[in-house]
Parts: C-alpha cells; structure tokens; sequence
C-alpha cells in the first residue's frame, strides 16, 4: 500500500503527485473511498462544482480514494491511497484504512511526505526515512529521519500500522521553502526514486526528469534577478555541502547500489536485454 496525503504532509505537492505518477503510470483502478462525512469539514475542505458543456454540473467532494495495480516486476499487488487530510476523527480513519489494508492482503506500507527545509533547489533533493525496523532503512539505503515534533495523518497512519503489525515505511522529501508553490518536480522525482529502493521495482519516470530539470533552471533565474536571494542560496549550498562533508560514496556501496539497479532493471520472461 503506497500512502499519500494532500496539505500539511505534502509540501510543493511533492507526495499526492508522487502517488498520481505511479497510478498512470501502473493503470490504477479505482477500487472505492472512504466516507468523506465521517471525516471532513466541509467549510474547510469544500466540494467543487464544476461545469460540463456550459450546461450540465457535477458536484465533486474531497474523499479518500483506493485503487489497485499490478506493475510488471512486481509479484504482488499495489494498493494506492490519496486523499486530503482528514479534519477530525483520525483515529477512526486510520482504524478504516487499516480494515481497508486487510481486506487487500497488505503485507507492507509506504507513506509519502514532503516538508518546507533550508536545503538549496540547486542540490539534490535530501529524502529521509523512518521505519518499523533499522534494517528496513538499511537495506534500502534511507537517510534516517531525525525530525521530532507535530505530525500529520501521515506520522498519525504510519505509526497505527506500526502498531497494528504491518511492516511500515515513511519517505519524506525536503522542498526548499522558498519555491514551496506546487509543482516541485524534483521532490516527485526524489521520493520516487527512493520508493524504488523501498519496493525494489523499476518505476517509470516519463518526463519527470525533463520537468525537475526544467523547474531547477527556472528556479535559478528568479533567484538570479535578486541578489539577495542568490546569496541565501549559495549560503544553503554552503551549508549543505558541509553537511554532507563532500565524501565519496564507498565502493562497497556503489556496488549495492549497482547491484539494485540490474535487479530491478532484469528483463522478465520472454524479454530481451
């Protein structure tokens, strides 16, 4: 199950547009939603109405929504989960969810986030990590979250699986909160290529990395037009190289990280190399 909230969780809309890539990109089917009565207010979170044709309208209410792939690569099924966030009673829409988890079968949880960060659009995007266990982070190479404080359904679901006994994992993309205006390419392209790691899958990435290149350049146009902002970025770019100490990836890592991408990449029955 491939979790993503929309509002607090989803900074530059990063994770719900993580989650929408991959139900294109895998041919999702709807497979139903939860009750939006039991769990928005809906003088918050308003319904849309829309016109069709100049005549006809249909009235659109913010839910959470299910759906279902089968990815090639993959044994088993992909559930997707997306939604806003729930305004109230979040302890009775995780418990739905997690009925909703049973009744797939679900033997793992992959939530999606993405948090404003003092990191530099011009670096890559930093993706971290928390998990029911360390060797699951381990094992899929993930920064270790450090983030203590206010969370989100997202912080709130991942825990209840925890709790529940289903095997969770939470990325989390930092956008620079100076370009947090949705779209942010890069944080999609990052989180989706972590989640990579995570399910040990090719994910299609179409034009992705056309777009997160594209939105860097813009970025840095605008950021060159002020000048006080082009100095607060090469102070982010400082600040962040320090951090990471500029070290070389090890060779025993180059060659897991090789070794993930042949696995991932292999042809399957009947296809050629």
């Amino acid at each position: 199950m491939i979790v993503a909230f929309e509002g607090w969780n989803d900074a530059g809309d990063a994770a719900s547009t993580a989650v929408e890539h991959l139900q294109l990109s895998w041919d999702a089917t709807s497979v139903g939603e939860l009750n939006p009565d039991d769990y928005y207010d809906f003088q918050v979170t308003r319904p849309t109405i829309n016109v069709v044709d100049g005549v006809s309208r249909s009235l659109e209410w913010a839910t959470t929504t299910l759906s279902t792939s089968s990815p090639e690569g993959l044994d088993q099924q992909v559930v997707f989960v997306k939604g806003p966030e729930p305004n109230f009673r979040w302890r009775a829409f995780c418990a739905d969810l997690l009925e909703r988890a049973e009744q797939f079968g679900v033997a793992k949880v992959v939530t999606l986030g993405a948090l404003l960060a003092d990191t530099a659009h011009t670096r890559p995007i930093p993706v971290t990590g928390s998990a029911h266990e360390t060797a699951a982070l381990d094992r899929s190479n993930i920064d270790r979250s450090k983030y203590q404080g206010p969370t989100g359904i997202t912080g709130v679901f991942h825990d209840a699986c925890v709790q529940a006994g289903i095997p969770a994992v939470s990325l989390w993309a930092a956008v620079p909160h100076y370009v947090s205006h949705p779209p942010c390419p890069k944080a999609t392209l990052a989180l989706l290529r972590t989640l990579e790691d995570v399910v040990d899958v090719e994910i299609p990435m179409g034009t992705l990395p056309e777009q997160a290149e594209e939105w860097q350049r813009t970025v840095s146009e605008l950021a060159e037009d002020d000048e006080e902002v082009s100095e607060y970025v090469r102070s982010l770019e400082e600040r962040g190289d320090e951090q990471r100490g500029l070290e070389e990836t090890s060779g025993e890592q180059l060659a897991a990280d090789f070794q993930r991408y042949l696995r991932r990449r292999r042809p399957g029955p009947g296809q050629s190399t």
